[in-house]
């Protein structure tokens, strides 16, 4: 008897590069998950299109016809819930989540941010990260909570930041290692390596105290 694979939903909203890397990887066999959703807030995300494109359900709504950010997303995750999902990953999703609409689901869902949370929790962290002279900048993957960008760090992917880059360079050459980062943590849940207690997640049956770190032979202990 064949086991169901792990049941995904994703939420983006913008041109889904981070779930194109992940529909990628399934293809190459390096993800077994399958994904039953991809929503939006804006129905001309390209997310939508890479979406429909692979015969994945879509779903796009408005949060201006809601009378409040809880109604939307409480809406949201009542159609997530109805997909049959497993997990939620955010790949580029740009709205704060409401925490009555989210506490069900924590432990459940990722989110993937571009820089070494906790530093530049937010927006413009390329551009804050150049302001401050940082050396590195990076990616997070975490476990998301009520607290802007604030849950758990699962992973991380660091980036030497060049003396000519500037706020655009740095995205472009950072995105490459988030495309590898967010599969990679994905397939660890995929795979039950990394689970959530209740209280925090674990790896491979321990407490995570530190984020797993990118490398090139993929994901491994922070040394």
């Amino acid at each position: 008897m064949t086991t169901p694979l792990p049941r995904v939903a994703v939420l983006a909203s913008g041109r889904g590069s981070n779930l194109a890397a992940m529909l990628e990887a399934r293809g190459r066999g390096e993800l077994p998950v399958e994904f039953v959703l991809v929503g939006s807030d804006k129905a001309d995300a390209g997310a939508l299109r890479l979406a429909e494109a692979a015969n994945i359900p879509t779903l796009a709504l408005d949060p201006r016809v809601y009378p409040d950010r809880r109604a939307f997303d409480l809406d949201l995750f009542a159609r997530v819930a109805a997909s049959g999902a497993e997990w939620l990953v955010l790949a580029g999703f740009m709205r704060i989540l409401d925490g009555e609409a989210l506490t069900p689901w924590v432990g459940r869902v990722i989110n993937i941010h571009p820089s070494l949370l906790p530093k530049y929790r937010g927006l413009h962290t390329h551009r804050r990260a150049l302001a401050a002279g940082d050396l590195e900048h990076g990616a997070s993957v975490h476990f998301v909570t009520a607290e802007l960008d604030g849950g758990p760090v699962i992973a991380q992917a660091r980036l030497a930041i060049a003396a000519g880059d500037d706020e655009h360079q740095l995205a472009q050459r950072l995105l490459p290692l988030e495309h590898r980062l967010l599969p990679a943590v994905l397939n660890l849940l995929a795979s039950k390596r990394l689970q959530w207690d209740g209280h925090a997640p674990r790896f491979d049956g321990r407490p995570l105290l530190t984020p797993l770190m990118l490398g090139d032979e993929g994901l491994r202990a922070a040394e």
